[in-house]
């Protein structure tokens, strides 16, 4: 695929039909903005230290979502692409997103998933977070800065791939 190939392909550009929209999701200026057809794969809070430094926070909200299942409808133009892996600003995957205007985090890209940020949907006022988008368990927990004290799994690392704290 050409540099600009990315751009022809999800979730950066779908074709209209098929694709019905089910959540909305905008960051925190309203240049980017992105929908999905399904509920998320699955939902994480995630402990690492990148997540935190990066958001500014103890942890962090994932919504995963396969990237046919999610597209741009505003700012493609105004994404921002950085590779950790390298420390360098590009679309190479995996990478994170971000809006160039008002710098809100707004996802991980992967290879075919789309790591969303929760909190960018559009729950209605109040609030009320579909049960899809749940977090299921906690990752990374033996990173953490502060105890949560809920009822969810908390693995030391990636989910199903690393121990639970609670055997440790």
């Amino acid at each position: 695929m050409s540099d600009d190939g990315w751009k022809a392909a999800p979730p950066y550009a779908h074709a209209e039909s098929g694709f019905t929209p089910r959540y909305r999701a905008r960051c925190f200026c309203g240049a980017v903005a992105f929908e999905a057809c399904s509920d998320p794969v699955d939902a994480k809070i995630c402990h690492c230290p990148q997540c935190q430094s990066l958001h500014g926070a103890p942890f962090q909200w994932a919504v995963i979502f396969h990237k046919s299942d999610v597209r741009f409808v505003r700012g493609v133009e105004r994404l921002f692409f950085y590779n950790p892996e390298t420390g360098t600003a590009g679309r190479v995957l995996p990478c994170k997103l971000s809006c160039a205007d008002c710098r809100s985090p707004i996802a991980d890209e992967g290879r075919r998933m789309f790591l969303a940020f929760g909190p960018l949907f559009d729950f209605g006022s109040p609030p009320r977070v579909p049960a899809a988008f749940e977090p299921t368990c906690h990752i990374f927990y033996g990173q953490r800065v502060i105890d949560v004290h809920d009822d969810k799994p908390k693995y030391l690392g990636h989910k199903g791939l690393s121990p639970l704290w609670e055997d440790m």
